[in-house]
């Protein structure tokens, strides 16, 4: 059986580089001539010593003693300019890293985001890059440093007295032995168990969080929410178990690597038993402090190791988005005839699902024509509807916009002609008027306010202390659900898209703002073609047509009265909300 090859990060890493890669190989080799230079001081302080236990020529101390005191500094200098190379590598790599990721997930099915989740993909792009950032500006000089080094303290401990070096390096290589022990094979899988546990109880506390008013409203605890506390438990029990799995080999580790102490002075007794010259008192002086280099130098090595894998289960999350197959796209010039959409045969299933979300649906619409998508929840409503705007690619079948296969017309084009309202409506943090400007950028203050008026949001506007110059979330300044989604309906009135998708839109809507999110909709609707997805189905009475879905599949299809009228899945549906919206306290 083929051994799997090894993951070459350097590789990745320089890619992203580009023509930056050499500061990184000149930063590598720096570091590792300024840990060299840094050795020689030690030899010098070997000298002075030697000199002083002489005592003749003590003239000479002042020569050695600048001597190392010049070199220490040169090595200072050589590592800054060493940590200047790497840290200019590294901010190019992160940027270039950043904007590669954000050209791919530009060019990814908007469906991805729903499937994966913003934050994981979020903290992928803000964490992920900024270990590698980390880890080229200051660990790869480190490791260069814990590379060189030991091999100069080898020739540093066995050039003066090989025996008393011998016994130094005995507990050196019991704690080596016992740090390799614990980055074998497996290390690198339980660091990307880790960032996983991590991944999972970050987006579980979100979702705590954003419950947190419904905990408090009925006075539950943390154990309300099973999954984050899953998610805490199972990395207690994670970090518990990984804890305990390395419990020996770190004690063990630790203790040899501080024991060096310990065997100079073992070593020295053994030595020295037959009788003390000053040759012996100079190697035992020198030895005691040089020794202690050697533990910090296994320390580093083990940090440098422990820093490497946390970059390569980085660089392999970043690997898995920009692995992610973005939408194809097309040379075709073919341009729609008309706004009809027309789907044969359409099936998707989404990654790693055991079944269809949506199974062998063949529907038309007409140009104009306004049609809703109703069923349980589950049935495949809003899947359906992404499906006909391109959020994914269709597992199979096919969907054409005015004769046109969706694969076949650019995405850009394709945007331009789909306006979208959906029951969730975000604003981002800027004002009324760009926030608006969203739909169409080049669009003049006069038009923006006229999608405005268009969309009832005048009232919205004159409350405002600076009107649609005032900024969201700024000096206390919020909208409720209802306002949000009527600024929402202003942008898809100012885009004037032809085809246009409304998702559960006045879900979230107070009475009195419904009323005004209707009669924005009748404004926003005049001759385009309409895709409505509702639970209420009173707001769908009126449809041109209503596909029923349930599990996946067409059930039946019609107008309200015709499928009243047959008595089957819709009916029952309708009679069941009749009954909901008659329910009444005490009834």
């Amino acid at each position: 059986m083929s051994k799997a090859p090894k993951y070459d990060h350097m590789k990745l890493i320089g890619q992203f580089a580009g023509g930056h890669r050499h500061l990184i190989t000149l930063g590598r080799i720096l570091a590792g001539i300024s840990a060299a230079v840094t050795l020689v001081p030690f030899y010098l302080l070997w000298k002075i010593i030697a000199v002083a236990i002489e005592g003749t020529d003590l003239g000479r101390i002042n020569g050695y003693a600048w001597g190392a005191v010049l070199l220490t500094v040169a090595a200072l200098l050589i590592y800054i300019v060493a940590l200047l190379c790497t840290h200019v590598a590294a901010f190019r790599v992160q940027a270039n890293m950043r904007s590669e990721l954000m050209r791919k997930i530009i060019k990814l099915p908007l469906g991805i985001f729903d499937e994966d989740g913003t934050g994981k993909i979020r903290r992928i792009v803000s964490e992920s890059t900024a270990a590698t950032e980390t880890y080229i500006a200051h660990n790869l000089a480190d490791k260069a440093v814990a590379a060189v080094t030991p091999v100069g303290l080898i020739i540093l401990i066995l050039a003066f007295d090989w025996k008393l070096g011998l016994i130094c390096m005995i507990p050196a290589v019991i704690g080596f032995i016992c740090m390799m022990s614990m980055m074998g094979k497996g290390m690198q899988e339980k660091m990307k168990e880790y960032q996983n546990a991590l991944d999972t109880m970050s987006s579980e506390a979100t979702e705590y969080v954003r419950g947190i008013p419904v905990v408090k409203t009925f006075g539950q605890t943390v154990h309300s929410f099973k999954r984050f506390k899953d998610s805490i438990d199972g990395y207690g029990k994670w970090t518990t178990a990984y804890t305990l799995q390395l419990r020996i080999p770190m004690i063990c580790f630790m203790t040899f690597i501080n024991a060096i102490f310990f065997a100079i002075v073992l070593g020295a007794y053994f030595i020295t038993r037959n009788g003390v010259g000053n040759a012996e008192i100079l190697n035992v002086m020198y030895y005691i402090i040089v020794s202690p280099l050697v533990t910090v130098t296994l320390t580093k090595i083990a940090y440098s190791g422990e820093a490497e894998m946390t970059l390569i289960d980085a660089l392999k999350r970043v690997d898995y988005v920009l692995g992610l197959n973005a939408l194809s796209e097309t040379d075709s010039e073919k341009v729609p005839e008309d706004n009809s959409i027309v789907l044969n045969n359409v099936s998707y299933r989404y990654a790693d699902a055991s079944r269809d979300a949506v199974s062998d649906i063949s529907i038309s619409i007409a140009p104009g024509e306004h049609v809703a998508f109703v069923g349980p929840s589950g049935s495949g409503k809003t899947t359906l509807a992404e499906l006909m705007v391109r959020f994914f690619d269709v597992t199979s079948g096919e969907i054409l916009l005015g004769g046109v296969n969706l694969k076949d017309i650019p995405s850009d084009k394709l945007m331009q002609r789909v306006s979208f309202v959906f029951q969730d409506s975000r604003l981002i943090k800027t004002s009324i008027l760009e926030n608006v400007r969203m739909s169409r950028p080049n669009a003049s203050r006069e038009e923006v306010m006229e999608a405005l008026r268009k969309a009832q949001c005048m009232d919205i506007i004159e409350k405002l202390p600076e009107g649609i110059d005032t900024v969201i979330g700024e000096k206390g300044t919020y909208l409720s659900g209802g306002e949000q989604q009527r600024i929402t309906i202003a942008r898809a009135v100012l885009k004037d898209a032809p085809i246009l998708i409304l998702d559960e839109a006045t879900a979230f809507a107070d009475p009195d703002n419904e009323i005004k999110v209707q009669a924005a909709f009748e404004e926003l609707s005049k001759g385009k073609t309409i895709i409505m997805i509702a639970h209420r189905l009173s707001t769908v009475t009126s449809a041109d047509r209503i596909f029923v879905l349930d599990d996946g599949m067409l059930k039946e299809s019609g107008t309200h009265d015709e499928l009243i009228s047959c008595g089957g899945l819709y009916k029952k549906m309708f009679d069941e909300y009749g009954r909901s919206v008659e329910w009444k306290v005490g009834a």
